[in-house]
C-alpha cells in the first residue's frame, strides 16, 4: 500500500490534471454543474454495481471516476469564487469531528446504535429543523424509504422487533387486498412496500441490495433460458407460458 505522502502526491497530481483539463480540453471547458449532474449519477450507479459484485478492480476504477467528478465540482466552485477543494474537505473534517464526540470529545457510547442516535441529535443542533431534512428528494424511492426509516429510528420511532414490523406488513397487505379503487389501491401498495422495507431493515437486510441481486439473478437466468431455447431451435415468443416454465425450471437447476 502507498504511504501517506504518496497518497497526498497522487491527489495533488489529480488537482493539477484537473486544472490542465479545464484550461486546455474543449469538452472539459464546456462542462458546468448541470451538465455533469446526470453523468455523476451514472458513475455512482456503476460504482454500486461493482460494489454488489464485490469486484475490487472495478470498484477501484469506479471510485476514480466518482472522485474525478467531485474534484470537477470543486474546480467549478473555485471558478465561481464560492469554494474550492480545500473548503470542501475542511468543512467535511469539521463536521466529522463535531458528529463524533465519542472520539474527539468526552461523550461515551456503548454501541453503534448510540452513535447513530447521537448523530441525528447533533444534526438537529446544527440547524436542521427536522430529523428528515437530510433525506435527499432525488434518490430512488426504495433507498429513500430506507433512509427515512433509519433516521426516525435514531430518535426512537421504531418497532420493537422484526416480528412487530411483520405484523404491519400483514396489516397493510390486508388493506391492499380489501381496496377496489385503483388510485387507493396504489396508495395501499405503497404502504405495503414501505412496511416490507421497514421489516427488511429491522431484520438486518438491505432491501435495495436484495432486489438488485434478484434483478441480476433474473437477467442471468432469463438469458440462459434464451440460450437454451436457441440451442433447441425454439423461439420463446412462439412458446406457451407452460413450455417456457419448463425451460425456466431447467435453468434454475443449472444455476443453483
Amino acid at each position: 500500500m502507498n504511504t501517506k505522502q504518496e497518497k497526498l502526491d497522487a491527489f495533488s497530481r489529480l488537482l493539477d490534471i484537473m486544472d490542465d483539463l479545464r484550461e486546455k480540453c474543449p469538452w472539459d471547458q464546456k462542462q458546468d454543474l448541470q451538465s455533469l449532474r446526470h453523468l455523476t449519477l451514472e458513475e455512482v450507479y456503476e460504482l454500486s454495481d461493482a460494489l454488489l459484485q464485490e469486484d475490487l478492480p472495478e470498484i477501484k476504477k469506479e471510485l476514480g471516476d466518482v472522485l474525478l467528478h467531485l474534484v470537477f465540482y470543486a474546480k467549478i466552485g473555485a471558478e465561481k469564487n464560492s469554494f474550492d477543494i480545500a473548503d470542501v474537505i475542511n468543512s467535511l473534517n469539521e463536521k466529522l469531528i463535531f458528529r463524533h464526540p465519542h472520539i474527539y470529545g468526552d461523550v461515551e457510547v456503548k454501541d453503534e446504535e448510540e452513535v447513530k442516535q447521537n448523530w441525528e441529535k447533533l444534526k438537529l443542533k446544527e440547524g436542521n429543523r427536522s430529523v428528515l431534512s437530510g433525506v435527499s428528494k432525488g434518490i430512488p424511492s426504495m433507498v429513500k424509504a430506507y433512509r427515512i426509516q433509519d433516521k426516525v429510528k435514531g430518535i426512537g420511532f421504531e418497532f420493537h422487533d422484526a416480528e412487530d414490523a411483520w405484523k404491519k406488513v400483514d396489516e397493510e397487505l390486508a388493506e391492499f387486498h380489501a381496496e377496489t379503487d385503483l388510485d387507493k389501491k396504489e396508495q395501499e401498495l405503497g404502504d405495503v412496500f414501505f412496511s416490507l422495507i421497514n421489516y427488511a431493515r429491522i431484520s438486518g437486510i438491505n432491501p435495495d441490495s436484495a432486489l438488485e441481486r434478484t434483478n441480476i439473478k433474473f437477467i442471468s437466468r432469463f438469458q440462459k433460458m434464451e440460450e437454451l431455447a436457441l440451442s433447441r431451435d425454439l423461439k420463446l415468443q412462439d412458446m406457451s407460458l407452460d413450455e417456457m416454465d419448463v425451460l425456466w425450471e431447467e435453468v434454475k437447476l443449472m444455476t443453483r
